[in-house]
């Protein structure tokens, strides 16, 4: 599993620029991130090297945020990767909320972050049909 930090924004000049500038003050590097915006609010999803400290270091800058659990899954990088886990997590009657890119810093290869109900279930069902799952332990570490 990986930690994910969800923070919700206003949707605003500079913004992201100070939630940026936060994370750099705690030497915090963001490994994977998507932003979802409505018309006067956002949600920042992000995977960062260390979450725990970026989330109290946001909360302490008056930020709303959470911390949550997701699923990396590290991909090949070729033609159709992308499509045959999609396929897998189908097949296995399995609904993505959301997913967003990275990629593995030590081997180069791309890394799928999305978060599904009962990730453990999932995680194990995806491991079992040959995928690599990451945690945040691991390969993503900057």
């Amino acid at each position: 599993m990986l930690k994910q930090l969800s923070i919700f924004a206003e949707n605003k000049k500079g913004t992201m620029e100070h939630i940026t500038w936060i994370l750099v003050q705690e030497q915090i590097n963001i490994l994977g991130s998507v932003t979802n915006d409505s018309a006067e609010y956002g949600i920042v999803r992000m995977v960062v090297s260390n979450p725990e400290i970026a989330h109290e270091a946001l909360i302490k800058a008056g930020y709303l945020c959470q911390l949550s659990s997701v699923i990396g899954v590290e991909l090949e990088d070729k033609v159709g990767n992308l499509n045959q886990l999609l396929q897998t997590l189908s097949e296995s009657n399995i609904n993505v909320d959301y997913i967003y890119l990275s990629f593995n810093r030590n081997s180069g290869k791309p890394v799928l972050i999305f978060h599904a109900d009962d990730i453990y279930e999932v995680e194990n069902c995806i491991t079992i049909k040959g995928f690599t799952c990451i945690d945040d332990k691991s390969v993503l570490e900057a």
